[in-house]
């Protein structure tokens, strides 16, 4: 498998509206507070409505080993979202699926004094049965976990376990999308 997590290529940095303000490499896009740029979250569930989470790899710079959504990244210089996140479900996780877009959110987490996470991000979401070819460089552990599953261990372990943006975006999904998840 190739090593997609050291990726030099330019990510697209963004203002509050999703404009397009240029091009920066990802290291530097997550060092000190970050830098607001465009991302992507995919969460992918099977035909049991079950959500896939990952346990992100020990060896990646920002929440090692903390579990999250399905698959999460950035599109690359002026790649189109569609483009980037079929790439990403590919590189990632070995699969293929259509994906309905549901929100935008913005966030910043801190994750220790000298990375962070700013992103202005898109959630998506999709339904696959192909078997998950998870890419060890990128992914500890994976699972399939029903959603009330999910709501009760997130409010039992929260931060100490889930990335902060799995809990603000399932939160919200959780709260404001819930239907939505049951015709993917």
């Amino acid at each position: 498998m190739i090593n997609v997590s050291a990726d030099p290529d330019a990510l697209i940095l963004v203002d509050e509206d999703d404009r397009g303000l240029g091009f920066l490499n990802k290291n530097l896009c997550h060092e000190g507070r970050g830098i607001l740029h465009r991302a992507f979250s995919l969460l992918i569930f099977n035909d049991s409505g079950e959500l896939l989470i990952q346990q992100r790899a020990a060896a990646k710079r920002l929440w090692p080993m903390y579990w999250s959504n399905s698959c999460c990244s950035h599109p690359r210089g002026n790649e189109s979202m569609e483009i980037a996140t079929e790439r990403r479900l590919r590189e990632e996780l070995g699969i293929g699926c259509p994906l309905s877009f549901l929100f935008k959110f913005q966030y910043q987490a801190q994750f220790d004094a000298t990375g962070a996470e700013n992103e202005l991000c898109s959630v998506f979401v999709g339904r696959s049965g192909e078997p998950i070819r998870a890419n060890p460089q990128e992914i500890l552990n994976w699972r399939w976990i029903a959603p009330q599953a999910l709501q009760q261990e997130i409010a039992h372990h929260g931060a100490r376990t889930f990335t902060p943006w799995f809990m603000l975006e399932w939160s919200r999904i959780w709260r404001d999308h819930r239907q939505a998840l049951l015709v993917i």
